[in-house]
């Protein structure tokens, strides 16, 4: 079936077909793109219009069509310009995935704003750090972040914010969202360059210091494009290695996606939410992860496609209810952000007849996806995560930067359209990250003959937390501010549910005893809640080193005990 994939991949991507790929020249480097990709994200939402009534975004009790996502999007559009903010300023989404939060996406990116997702769990002090970074002159949030904006208001004085889903009467700093959707529908017009900036989406730094990753329209339109290709290329194959008519799209359910992950992510916003859109399919979101409420959803509204973390995807097979429950809707489930374990992956190929497992392997920084694997094709290569997409280059290559052959381990570059521009106000990292236009993922990898990606581990420092990274050094930053801790050092520890869970070991200055709660306590102050570490050991001895001065984190990591943990 390996041949099969080289020809349909060659035919769907071959002069004049819908995945033809060229080469453009974007910043002085040469990167592979869709000849047919949309210019911008404001095409995208325009071709969206075409769906008319059909169900778009779905929370609870609440469901809007296409055509009336087109109405609220382009008054909200209208009310930003007419509070002056013009192409390429930026307008910063903090929230919950309510629909406001699509719909604000959809009306900052189709003016030619830039839309800046903020992180939903950030504690004030982030949260005053992300808006200083990005300077945003709109703000739109929630109940909850307006709360914690509240305390930093006063750095912030000319910073418009209006929010949503108000239980209370809003302050009379804040502008209702009443007045915002009911401007006059009327789309501001807009001429976006494909490199234009799209949105801002923070990831977290190693100095502990979150960046603010520059996705552009082409890199989001061609991520796009990535998706719906990896959705059509594995099943050709297996038709052509079976002898069996190839999949008829018109014959497939209208898509239904479960968006259970946050939209400040590009698994949630880019993957599910903008491929979703452009298939005319509907989007249910979800106030938080429940397994039982995931599954009575699946149910209710047909869900075709569950993409999230793969510790979503084992709670909803393990969940009481699923016996129970009529999942024969879903065609996939899988999803990113984490590795998706090989007994998952067959797991969901004997409970679910109808389900195909499948993963993606993506970061923030490439808009998306870097490559893609599903049905039989991850059955059989459970250890990989697919060929690398269409508009990417990839190599594996040694500390020197230089090319390994298949079969060898080293760092995992990228380079293509998806790759971000940049971090904003970061010239530095952004030198760090990309050389050449190849992406550093910071991912140990090696390729095998047929291009597969297998990965092996993380070159950062970086605990991979339910589908979030947290970087241990920014944790470390934290526990280093108590005053009674003289060493500190943060990593991974395995968990069963999430992938991995915050660990510290912690060296006390003389004469303070162990208090776990208080540790965890001062960190929540500075840090969002899953930053915080679950597992603590205090060591009545210096942390160990090595003949630099470095701590030995892989000797803790692997010495030290969970049962023995605060």
């Amino acid at each position: 079936m390996y041949n099969e994939l080289k020809e349909a991949w060659n035919e769907l991507t071959s002069p004049g077909q819908m995945f033809e790929v060229t080469t453009v020249e974007v910043r002085g480097v040469p990167l592979k793109t869709y000849a047919l990709a949309p210019p911008s994200l404001r095409d995208v939402w325009a071709m969206a219009a075409g769906h008319g009534d059909k169900d778009y975004l779905v929370y609870q009790d609440e469901r809007a069509t296409y055509a009336e996502a087109q109405a609220y999007t382009a008054s909200i559009a209208n009310w930003l310009r007419q509070q002056g903010v013009g192409q390429g300023d930026r307008v910063a989404i903090a929230m919950r995935n309510y629909p406001e939060w699509m719909l604000s996406y959809w009306a900052i990116t189709s003016m030619g704003a830039v839309a800046v997702g903020m992180n939903a769990w950030w504690v004030p002090h982030e949260m005053h750090y992300g808006l200083e970074d990005s300077a945003p002159k709109v703000l739109i949030c929630d109940r909850e972040r307006l709360q914690r904006f509240e305390e930093i208001r006063g750095d912030f004085p000319d910073l418009l914010v209006t929010a949503v889903r108000l239980e209370d009467e809003a302050p009379d700093w804040v502008v209702d969202w009443v007045e915002v959707i009911n401007s006059p529908p009327e789309m501001p017009e807009a001429t976006i360059d494909p490199d234009d900036d799209a949105c801002i989406f923070y990831t977290s730094g190693t100095t502990g210091r979150p960046k603010g990753a520059q996705l552009t329209h082409r890199g989001c339109t061609n991520n796009i494009m990535n998706l719906v290709f990896a959705n059509m290329v594995q099943p050709m194959a297996l038709s052509k290695a079976r002898g069996t008519p190839p999949p008829d799209p018109a014959s497939a359910p209208a898509p239904a996606s479960l968006v259970a992950t946050p939209l400040f992510h590009v698994t949630a916003n880019n993957c599910v939410a903008q491929a979703t859109t452009i298939a005319g399919g509907k989007l249910v979101h979800m106030y938080k992860w429940d397994a039982g409420e995931a599954l009575g959803l699946i149910e209710r509204e047909k869900i075709t496609t569950f993409s999230a973390v793969p510790m979503m995807a084992r709670e909803v097979l393990m969940h009481p209810d699923f016996a129970n429950t009529d999942t024969s809707s879903l065609q996939a489930m899988g999803g990113g952000g984490a590795a998706m374990q090989p007994d998952l992956v067959k797991k969901v190929g004997e409970h679910m007849e109808n389900t195909q497992p499948g993963t993606g392997y993506g970061m923030t920084e490439t808009c998306g996806i870097i490559s893609a694997l599903s049905s039989a094709f991850f059955q059989d290569r459970p250890t990989s995560c697919g060929p690398a997409m269409p508009t990417f280059e990839s190599k594996c290559v040694n500390e020197a930067g230089e090319a390994l052959p298949p079969g060898e381990v080293g760092e995992l570059w990228v380079r293509g359209s998806p790759v971000i521009k940049g971090y904003i106000n970061r010239p530095d990292a952004t030198a760090e990250s990309i050389t050449d236009g190849w992406l550093h993922t910071g991912d140990i990898a090696y390729l095998d003959e047929d291009g597969f990606i297998y990965l092996v581990d993380r070159a950062k420092d970086m605990v991979l937390r339910g589908g979030e990274n947290v970087y241990c050094a920014e944790v470390e930053n934290a526990v280093f501010e108590h005053p009674d801790v003289a060493e500190c050092v943060v990593f991974a520890v395995p968990d069963e549910r999430l992938g991995e869970e915050v660990g510290a070991a912690i060296h006390l200055k003389p004469g303070n005893s162990p208090d776990a709660e208080s540790i965890r306590a001062h960190c929540k102050g500075l840090l969002a809640s899953y930053k915080v570490p679950r597992y603590l050991w205090f060591m009545d001895e210096p942390l160990p080193r090595n003949a630099s001065g470095k701590f030995l984190k892989r000797e803790l990591r692997e010495t030290l005990k969970v049962d023995d943990a605060a």
